[in-house]
């Protein structure tokens, strides 16, 4: 008798929830996809002055400030370590250029923006999943549609927090329930099933290098919940150190989505994308 044959683990059920965010929490903060793709774009060093001139939306003082912060990630690397020296992208930044494909992808498919550039995509579609905590609702909701105690339980979550998640996914259009009534159950919609190769592209891209974490913050309890009323517990995106690595493809070819060049960001779409809720 013939051994049935096991369906693949999902995507989304199988990556390490914890490294996905701690990858994402690099590429989060806001103009981060935009600097790496103008550096992709140039192919060599760029200085701050210049890297603004591309990005005329941006003032220079919040350029400098994202590319200093990428520095210290990793991301990017200087030509000498005088001040006011170019910067260019790491041999780590340049191997980001597939998950911000997968993201640009996730994000034409399965989110109604219109026409928005791609590292606008990118950005837009790093917000609705950063969040410490969210990988692991998404991966609990992946089983089925699922009541809300549930799901706190399976995710380790304190009630509250489990509320502000749910909420925020919401929101952002990778949860909904079941009915109307109270107590229905919660599930992934089209857009949070599709993000098993998001995460997938993500959690490689973490894989191959030596990502030394910080302590992870640990699941809000009901008594932080109180003493810390209306405070996004865990929100806050650790800064994880990641050895460089060599990469042989070229950043053009790696970050191939991105329009050449990158339009002006209309205020609507900045809008759109800016953190306006609690993160």
């Amino acid at each position: 008798m013939s051994t049935p044959i096991q369906p693949a683990a999902s995507p989304i059920s199988s990556v390490d929830a914890q490294r996905v965010e701690d990858a994402l929490s690099l590429i989060a903060p806001k103009w981060t996809a935009w600097s790496a793709q103008t550096l992709a774009q140039q192919g060599g060093p760029m200085r701050v002055r210049d890297v603004a001139a591309r990005l005329p939306f941006v003032s220079e003082q919040l350029v400098s400030k994202r590319l200093a912060q990428m520095h210290a990630d990793e991301l990017v690397a200087r030509t000498d370590d005088s001040h006011g020296a170019p910067y260019q992208l790491s041999a780590f930044g340049e191997s980001l250029g597939p998950v911000h494909r997968a993201l640009s992808d996730w994000s034409q498919s399965s989110l109604a923006l219109g026409q928005v550039a791609g590292a606008e995509r990118v950005e837009d579609a790093v917000r609705r999943l950063h969040l410490r905590h969210s990988t692991a609702v998404v991966q609990v909701l992946n089983a089925g549609p699922m009541r809300f105690s549930h799901i706190a339980a399976q995710a380790g979550l304190d009630n509250g927090f489990t509320r502000l998640r749910l909420n925020r996914l919401q929101l952002d259009g990778l949860v909904t329930r079941t009915g109307s009534r109270h107590g229905a159950p919660y599930v992934l919609t089209d857009a949070g099933r599709a993000l098993g190769p998001v995460y997938a592209a993500v959690e490689h891209w973490s894989n191959p290098v030596a990502v030394q974490r910080r302590p992870s913050p640990p699941a809000p309890t009901a008594a932080a919940t109180r003493t810390r009323t209306g405070v996004p517990l865990g929100s806050d995106g650790i800064r994880t150190a990641a050895a460089l690595r060599r990469s042989a493809a070229a950043p053009s070819a790696l970050f191939s989505h991105s329009p050449q060049p990158q339009p002006r960001v209309p205020a609507a779409v900045t809008a759109r994308s800016a953190p306006a809720r609690v993160r």
